[in-house]
């Protein structure tokens, strides 16, 4: 091993999860420590009771601990909800030297303005994305130093979200006496773990299906061209399965996972399922049909809200390498049909990659975001990152020492 061990935090809406990795001298991530926790106090991505998400951190971290047989005192947090935005900006400088070419001061000039973006008074900045350069007007160049030109402009994707749901998330880790190193978008890191570099410049999108929330992350010529998150996630089938069914929450969810599809089989649709009695609900049979309708309406809905934004954005045409699933959603089965039919596109479920340790870890999708997030720190401590990626400094600023 050649670096100390990198500790991620996800505190999601079905449970919180801690996972510790380590450079191996051969460039992978060994997996070596792992702690879950049935996720209380979260919905939909946001802390809603302070003092039970902040147990549910420390249960984690403990049991990271103890499979990783180390100490967990510091660590890189992921954020995730509904509030999280991309926006679009663009800087533009005159070369201060025009005869003498783009210089890497004129970069830094230009990257600076691009990033000067007014948020709203109660966001903050999560993470600034160069995109493409134009020069004079000429856009899609990559690198313009040294080029001859009047007018350097760069387009910057500006990641940001709520200030206070931000630092509810950090409060959370920090109740239990940890230190945050850093903050970023769980989207983002889904796409670090889970795509390749050829993936990215033929085009992809990364979906991430979350019980409480869906991300989705798409890469158009090797540059994060579009990001966004919205509230509805596997939770929503679950809830809907059981007013469909007048069962339980827990009794849907096992229904969901062990017998449900999102796709119809048409030679299984009249099978019956048998649904034990559970207290305050009687026993029942219910048609694998009727159980895979109601999956099927919930998860259409949420991928299609999904390719409408990047219709919008005229990126389908972008995607080479096709769609992507990951998160613990991607586990439903005929998920990667259903996919394909609404984007037009192919679909498969997204596996970290060159991690090892754990086999549950990275052989999970529904690992892929905290993985992505031990990459990002190994690659940030040893300089080495080809992401254009530059994480907001939350930590640097106001917030740390309060």
């Amino acid at each position: 091993m050649t670096k100390a061990p990198f500790a991620a935090l996800e505190i999601g809406t079905s449970k919180v999860c801690a996972l510790v990795g380590e450079l191996r001298e051969d460039g992978n991530i060994m997996i070596t420590g792992m702690g879950n926790c049935p996720s209380c106090g979260v919905r939909k991505g946001v802390i809603v009771d302070m003092e039970k998400a902040a147990g549910c951190v420390q249960a984690a971290i403990q049991e990271a601990e103890t499979s990783g047989s180390v100490e967990i005192r510091q660590v890189y947090l992921l954020v995730n909800g509904e509030h999280i935005r991309g926006a679009l900006n663009q800087g533009s400088v005159p070369v201060f030297d025009p005869a003498g070419g783009i210089s890497a001061d004129d970069i830094d000039d230009v990257t600076d303005i691009a990033r000067a973006i007014n948020l709203p008074h109660d966001n903050e900045l999560l993470h600034t994305i160069p995109q493409t350069y134009s020069v004079d007007g000429q856009a899609g160049i990559i690198n313009p130093q040294g080029m001859h030109g009047a007018r350097l402009s760069l387009d910057m994707l500006i990641v940001h979200g709520s200030r206070n749901i931000l630092n509810n998330t950090i409060k959370a880790a920090r109740d239990v006496g940890l230190e945050v190193l850093d903050v970023a978008f769980s989207g983002l890191c889904s796409a670090l773990a889970a795509l390749t570099p050829e993936q990215k410049e033929c085009g992809a999108a990364v979906i991430d299906l979350g019980a409480g929330t869906t991300s989705h992350v798409v890469y158009a010529d090797d540059a994060i061209a579009a990001l966004g998150v919205i509230a509805v996630g596997g939770d929503h089938i679950t809830n809907d399965i059981s007013q469909g069914f007048t069962i339980s929450l827990r009794r849907a969810e096992i229904l969901k996972q062990e017998s449900g599809a999102a796709v119809t089989d048409t030679g299984d649709r009249f099978r019956r399922i048998v649904i034990p009695p559970e207290v305050g609900f009687p026993a029942c049979s219910v048609a694998a049909g009727d159980l895979d309708s109601i999956i099927n309406a919930r998860m259409d809905e949420t991928l299609r809200i999904i390719k409408n934004e990047l219709e919008k954005k005229s990126l389908l045409q972008e995607l080479g390498a096709g769609v992507i699933l990951t998160g613990g959603g991607s586990h439903l089965k005929g998920v990667e049909t259903l996919a394909e039919e609404i984007f037009g596109v192919s679909c498969s479920i997204g596996k970290p990659r060159y991690f090892s340790g754990i086999s549950t870890v990275h052989e999970g999708p529904e690992y892929t975001a905290p993985l992505g997030m031990i990459r990002y720190a190994v690659r940030s401590t040893t300089k080495h990152t080809k992401e254009n990626i530059s994480l907001g400094s939350l930590i640097k600023g106001w917030f740390i020492g309060r």
